[in-house]
């Protein structure tokens, strides 16, 4: 493969709210930066239905069209947004170097790391069947949509209980499903749910599979799987929640940049500056705790003011 030469002031890797926020703020201070785009363009948020909790969509929007308006909007003053995804970096001195699947070799003043993380999910094929029709990984972005519903939250940890009992306030009934015999939260937080009539764990269960026609009408549950103990039985819901964690995209970075135990990149303080001098990281693959599209979307901009800043600073 003939590799194409670029060279950038300002290199965005990966895309999504942080990373299109980022080239708009860098394109408007006349950084002309470059995007990598990434394996899935537009992040997570292209695999998600509606939008309602983003400002300036009273009405609603599709995460697809939340995105190519985030994307347009980038363009508009001058982003240089390019598909492929990264496979290689050199943040050892500057300016650094980064290669592509697709061929580009690029040189960059300054890189913003936007990467984004994905949600764990248990591998079984009705997750992809029912992806956006019941099966959702991030209930305050969804959760809404199961008023007064039924809904199962999988998880026994912090995350998957905070889950839970977000979804209490608005579903008629949670179900948690735990393949161990106990929650491995907090105990504060195992009392939480406790304390909530309308959250029922379902301890040493696994889910096998969901049904529904079109959408999720219920789930198929083992308890006691592999021992003389199991039982097969169905619960009807109309949500099911992954709470088993996220993956943040950070294995091409893990030479260079500092990463917390989890895989997260660490930033200084309130800043988005990471160990290396000149290379920043916005949105999910910097945030364990938030992940959510403005939230990223923040991020995205102090990271175009950071880089603003060390460029000037350094000239």
């Amino acid at each position: 493969m003939e590799r194409q030469q670029l060279s950038t002031r300002c290199l965005i890797i990966g895309s999504g709210p942080a990373g299109y926020t980022a080239a708009i703020y860098a394109s408007r201070a006349n950084f002309s930066p470059l995007m990598i785009e990434g394996d899935q363009p537009g992040g997570q948020l292209t695999i998600t239905t509606e939008v309602e909790n983003f400002p300036g969509y009273h009405e609603g929007v599709q995460g697809t069209q939340l995105m190519e308006d985030l994307r347009k909007q980038a363009e508009r003053f001058g982003a240089d947004i390019r598909g492929g995804f990264v496979t290689e970096v050199d943040f050892s001195k500057r300016p650094f170097r980064v290669k592509t699947d697709n061929g580009l070799e690029i040189t960059a003043d300054t890189v913003i790391i936007s990467t984004g993380a994905r949600a764990r999910y248990l591998g079984i094929p009705d997750e992809d069947k029912y992806n956006g029709m019941g099966v959702s990984a991030c209930a305050t972005c969804d959760g809404f949509f199961y008023r007064n519903q039924s809904v199962a939250v999988v998880g026994g940890g912090d995350t998957a209980c905070e889950e839970a009992l977000y979804l209490s306030n608005i579903a008629k009934k949670v179900y948690m499903i735990v393949r161990k015999d106990h929650l491995r939260a907090s105990k504060v937080m195992q009392k939480r749910v406790n304390d909530k009539d309308n959250i029922e764990v379902l301890y040493n269960s696994n889910t096998v599979g969901l049904f529904g026609d079109g959408v999720v009408q219920g789930a198929h549950l083992v308890e006691h799987k592999g021992t003389d103990r199991e039982r097969e039985y169905d619960i009807a819901i109309d949500g099911f929640f992954l709470a088993i964690g996220h993956s943040p995209n950070t294995a091409v970075f893990k030479d260079y940049i500092d990463l917390d135990e989890q895989g997260y990149i660490k930033v200084q303080g309130a800043s988005t500056r990471t160990n290396v001098p000149g290379v920043f990281a916005a949105g999910d693959v910097a945030d364990p705790t938030y992940r959510q599209a403005i939230t990223a979307a923040g991020m995205g901009c102090k990271a175009a003011l950071d880089v603003e800043r060390f460029l000037l600073e350094g000239e």
